[in-house]
């Protein structure tokens, strides 16, 4: 895939000055070193269970009042070339005569092997869905309020997107 055809598909939505900024850093072979030197940090959070006491501990901190979440997990098995990062579900179960749901919340395995501030973001991103389903105003003020640089570190991360999709060439 070209370089054109992959910057549309991860910065489409951006203005042109930064896609031109990013082709500049691709032309030079200079993306991966500008992404190494501003996220030079790995993280611990590599099982289930501590990516479930991680996303409580967010939660904890910045939504004490919404839904419980029932299950957070890794999932090795998105479709990265989708941007499916996370997924936040409810799922809902007939008990006795009972309807109940609960909150789950998936993220990429990818973000095993990425710097800790993306993988917050994403987590922030699915628990902003707990209080808001679709991506409008509200929920970009919930994201913002809960990592307030989000939306640089959601453009970084399309950016590390691209970097990975290049090598795959």
């Amino acid at each position: 895939m070209s370089t054109d055809t992959l910057l549309r598909r991860y910065l489409g939505a951006y203005p042109d000055h930064l896609q031109a900024q990013v082709r500049g850093l691709v032309e030079q072979g200079r993306l991966e070193e500008h992404l190494r030197r501003r996220y030079p940090g790995g993280h611990q959070i590599q099982s289930d269970g501590a990516l479930h006491e991680y996303v409580q501990e967010l939660k904890q901190a910045h939504m004490r009042s919404a839904p419980p979440l029932h299950k957070v997990q890794f999932q090795n098995k998105m479709d990265v070339l989708q941007n499916v990062l996370g997924l936040h579900t409810a799922v809902s179960r007939v008990q006795g005569a009972k309807l109940k749901a609960k909150a789950e919340i998936r993220v990429s395995g990818l973000f095993k092997e990425l710097a800790p501030e993306f993988l917050e973001m994403v987590v922030v991103h699915e628990l902003a869905h707990l209080r808001e389903r679709d991506h409008n105003k509200a929920f970009y003020q919930l994201c913002r309020h809960m990592l307030p640089d989000y939306h640089q570190v959601e453009f970084d991360l399309r950016l590390v997107l691209l970097q990975r999709a290049l090598q795959a060439g």
